[in-house]
């Protein structure tokens, strides 16, 4: 049994978002064979009840509040010019978070660190570090899930950015974090994606000597029944938390070049998009198309779901792998997506899903399944089908106990 210190940058739980989704299902596979204590960032909508069944799942938790503020992101843009550093690694370096370690290195005996995504892997290093200090400490193992290779995400929205300046920023970011995972991996012991294109990011970069193992972003659909959806649906669905650029930009991009092609052919159509924090310029669709509904955060998601007859997925930028079509084949929901959007995911377009990349193609299918409810039926069934076969944690993540096994001998 290894004694773990497990780091998250949002509290995982409620399975909200992709990366709670996957630190979770990895905690409850942890837990059985090893001593976790979790340590992680929280929000401000982080409520008593969930941080009450992590505590619950866990040997123990220690929380700190995350701060975020115009003057701390002024901070980081300072620093980051200066050190070339990425601006969303400098962003979430706070004192408290080092504090918290400066006593948790103290008070107990530490085996592993397993940083979960790139933005905590500065406080494994940290951790490992302070422990070296500690003559009596036996030297501390080091994890790192990062999911997938981070610096693709802006490298890719630069690629559609029309304004100059965000785009000069992005390919900035993107060149900066090229630079810090080529270093920042090599420092791990082992490291963990989601995706094989993560592997083929690596290799580009020429990282050699990596201990490396692919273990995709899994579910349970024991836990999640059938949605019932309604005979007739005429809604296109969208789900996902909306302060993601990649997210924000697909929707914009769908709403603006592809659904008002649709309506032409399918006047009743709606399209809804339901996720966290949608910004102003995702709300204002609303007031220029009333056919777009902007939802914001929904913690039932049933009646959305019920009147879905096409769920969305039409990302232009992104990296690891979208949960979104993991958790839509739970649902038995029908799915278009773009090639990126499903990245990572095997699937086969026609049987699981429906992939289209132009407007004119994502049109098309989208329509398609407004008038075939038939088609929406068998990809809803195929979907559930290999979701149960290729993506249930309970079957996939005993890869996890390999990959400790390695770190622990």
């Amino acid at each position: 049994m290894a004694r773990v210190i497990f780091l998250t940058q949002v509290l995982p739980y409620p399975l909200d978002s992709g990366a709670k989704i996957r630190a979770y299902y990895v905690l409850r596979q942890l837990v059985q064979q090893h001593q976790v204590t979790l340590v992680s960032f929280t929000r401000a909508d982080d409520r008593a009840e969930h941080l009450a069944h992590l505590i619950d799942l866990c040997h123990a938790v220690h929380t700190v509040p995350m701060r975020r503020s115009r003057l701390l992101n002024a901070r980081a843009l300072l620093i980051g010019a200066v050190t070339r550093q990425p601006i969303i690694i400098v962003r979430d370096q706070l004192s408290e978070m080092f504090a918290l370690l400066d006593r948790l290195i103290v008070e107990q005996a530490i085996d592993i660190v397993h940083a979960d995504q790139t933005s905590m892997a500065q406080y494994a290093l940290y951790v490992q570090s302070q422990t070296a200090k500690i003559k009596t400490r036996h030297p501390v193992r080091l994890l790192l899930d990062a999911h997938n290779a981070l610096y693709r995400i802006p490298e890719r929205l630069a690629a559609h950015e029309r304004n100059p300046f965000k785009r000069f920023f992005l390919h900035n970011e993107a060149r900066a974090l090229k630079r810090y995972e080529a270093n920042l991996w090599q420092q791990f012991d082992h490291v963990v994606c989601v995706a094989e294109q993560d592997r083929w990011a690596l290799q580009n970069q020429q990282l050699t000597g990596l201990n490396f193992t692919i273990i995709p972003i899994c579910v349970d659909p024991e836990v999640q029944p059938l949605v019932s959806r309604v005979s007739r649906p005429c809604a296109i669905t969208h789900i996902g938390t909306m302060f993601w650029p990649p997210n924000a930009e697909g929707v914009l991009w769908f709403a603006r070049e592809v659904f008002p092609h649709v309506l032409t052919r399918i006047p009743e159509a709606t399209f809804v998009i339901v996720g966290k924090n949608p910004p102003e310029e995702i709300r204002a669709l609303t007031a220029k198309n009333h056919k777009i509904k902007v939802i914001g955060y929904a913690p039932h998601l049933e009646p959305y779901l019920a009147e879905t007859a096409a769920f969305v997925v039409p990302l232009r930028a992104g990296g690891g792998m979208r949960v979104k079509i993991t958790d839509a084949w739970c649902w038995g929901v029908p799915i278009v997506s773009t090639s990126i959007g499903a990245e990572g995911i095997d699937l086969q377009h026609g049987t699981h899903a429906l992939i289209a990349d132009t407007p004119e193609a994502l049109t098309a299918a989208t329509v398609r399944l407004l008038q075939d409810p038939g088609l929406g039926a068998e990809l809803s069934a195929s979907g559930r089908r290999w979701v149960e076969e290729r993506y249930n944690w309970r079957q996939v993540y005993g890869k996890w106990n390999d990959v400790y096994s390695r770190l622990c001998t």
